[in-house]
């Protein structure tokens, strides 16, 4: 038995998790939201980093990393809070939304590519005529206009024909 409690005791003070937690989650959100490029059809910036996160933390309290498991949930438990409270916040500030989500970018307007948009975002012509394909572009003046979307993904309006 004082094995198991010794497993669920706390060594690190929670405060410290918790700031440690905090710093990491900033830190790496700034990176990958202004650093970072966006791919089409990948993932948002902030489900990622949930991710990557979640799962160094759970395996620091799995390995034993962290002296105790107790130390291991409290870090989770602030990220957790931590990616609650900004989709919270985002979906409440259309301000915050705006600083913490890339806008949509126009990739082809009126069936003209936006060479100076692919460049910004870092994607190729061919990327972006075989994710047009996937649509079910076969000729670029089908497309009324093609979006990147703060997810990745790419939207697609044709003229009607």
């Amino acid at each position: 038995m004082d094995s198991l409690l010794d497993l669920l005791r706390l060594e690190t003070p929670p405060w410290q998790m918790v700031l440690r937690g905090t710093a990491v989650y900033w830190f790496l959100l700034i990176v990958f939201r202004f650093l970072l490029r966006r791919d089409v059809g990948s993932l948002g910036v902030a489900d990622l980093l949930f991710v990557v996160l979640i799962a160094d933390a759970s395996s620091n309290a799995m390995q034993g990393d962290y002296k105790t498991i107790g130390d291991g949930l409290v870090l989770i438990s602030t990220l957790i809070a931590w990616n609650y409270a900004l989709d919270w916040v985002i979906y409440r500030s259309p301000t915050v939304s705006r600083l913490l989500e890339p806008p949509a970018e126009p990739l082809v307007k009126h069936g003209r590519i936006m060479h100076r948009t692919l460049r910004r975002e870092l994607i190729t012509t061919e990327e972006l005529m075989s994710k047009l394909r996937e649509k079910g572009v076969s000729d670029l003046s089908e497309v009324r206009i093609a979006r990147l979307e703060p997810g990745g993904e790419l939207s697609v309006f044709k003229y009607r024909r």
